[in-house]
């Protein structure tokens, strides 16, 4: 008789269910993360065990890491796409933890990618970089929101960095505001070392992610950003259509209707956001380098909003990275923007 097991991971323990054919529950358990405590108490059941699925928003590297390492057939879920069951008056951990073995007893268990963990370290290396790219633009903004609520000059980032002692001094007479402006720019250069830091670590391993080239053929996308769409796209065969891909980087509107009419939106986040910045920051880039790509975008521009007109181009060049990454080819601006 075929067991299955789904695990319920949590930030400091974890619900382990192993349920039968009949759906009744074999073994029920809250554990301490720890993953040897962990395979103890699968190590009865391993031979009748059809899989183990592991549902977590966050932390499940380790836990899905050493399950396979110990050759159980590990399966990550896709939180998001449960779907939920109705008709329970009160739910917690353990039912959650039973209703994930029984959908999975059914076949019907939704199930997330498993990232190669050889490219994991590089890829979060990536993500890390971005957040510090939005704190080092945040501290630079309310530095520039200080000069100009205090001079009424509204100045570049450029403009300002090039401000000598005596011209903050003249502008910022008071010791305090200078005394939070040198603070912020202290902040802001330590950050932006950090930036070339991670900038330079990841430049010398570029020559691991022989994709990279392909997608740097696009107009706009350099070798962060190539390197970001390559390593957050991961094996391109997991995407069925190029419409599934384009879903995957949120570039597809989420709206529901009925008769013609709407009635409702859908979970708009719902997709990788690494890959959706990606792409935006490509179109920002693409308009100022490719004419032909300009001019696609001047039109939709003078039509409908800014945003909606960038957006439009990101999602032109997501589709065509698709293609990029699943066939081999070149981008061609001529079939892409006519």
């Amino acid at each position: 008789m075929s067991l299955y097991a789904a695990i319920d991971l949590h930030s400091n323990n974890s619900v382990l269910a192993i349920c039968d054919e009949a759906d009744h529950a074999v073994r029920l358990k809250r554990l301490p993360n720890e993953l040897p405590t962990i395979l103890s108490e699968l190590a009865p059941y391993r031979e009748q065990l059809a899989g183990v699925a592991v549902e977590s928003t966050f932390n499940w590297y380790w836990l899905v890491d050493g399950l396979m390492d110990h050759g159980y057939p590990a399966q990550l879920v896709h939180a998001a796409a449960v779907p939920q069951y109705a008709g329970l008056k009160h739910g917690n951990d353990d039912t959650d933890a039973c209703h994930l073995a029984k959908l999975m007893r059914l076949g019907v268990l939704p199930l997330g990618h498993i990232y190669p963990r050889a490219q994991r370290p590089l890829r979060d290396l990536l993500r890390r970089r971005a957040q510090l790219v939005r704190i080092g633009v945040s501290l630079m903004l309310s530095m520039l929101a200080t000069w100009s609520r205090y001079t009424g000059q509204c100045l570049g980032m450029k403009a300002f960095l090039r401000l000598t002692p005596e011209q903050i001094a003249k502008g910022l007479p008071d010791a305090s505001t200078r005394l939070g402006l040198r603070m912020q720019f202290a902040q802001w250069r330590f950050v932006h070392k950090q930036i070339e830091r991670i900038e330079a670590w990841v430049g010398e391993r570029m020559e691991q992610v022989p994709a990279l080239e392909r997608v740097r053929c696009v107009p706009g996308i350099g070798p962060i950003l190539g390197l970001t769409i390559v390593l957050e796209t991961g094996a391109i065969e997991r995407f069925a259509s190029v419409g599934d891909y384009a879903s995957y980087c949120r570039m597809v509107s989420s709206e529901r209707f009925s008769n013609g009419k709407k009635k409702g939106e859908g979970n708009r986040k719902s997709g990788n956001k690494y890959l959706a910045w990606s792409y935006i920051e490509a179109a920002n880039f693409a308009i100022r380098w490719s004419p032909e790509m300009r001019r696609w975008y001047d039109r939709k521009r003078s039509k409908r909003h800014r945003m909606i007109a960038i957006k439009a181009l990101a999602h032109k060049i997501a589709r065509a990275c698709y293609f990029i990454l699943h066939d081999g080819t070149r981008f061609d601006v001529q079939r892409a923007f006519r």
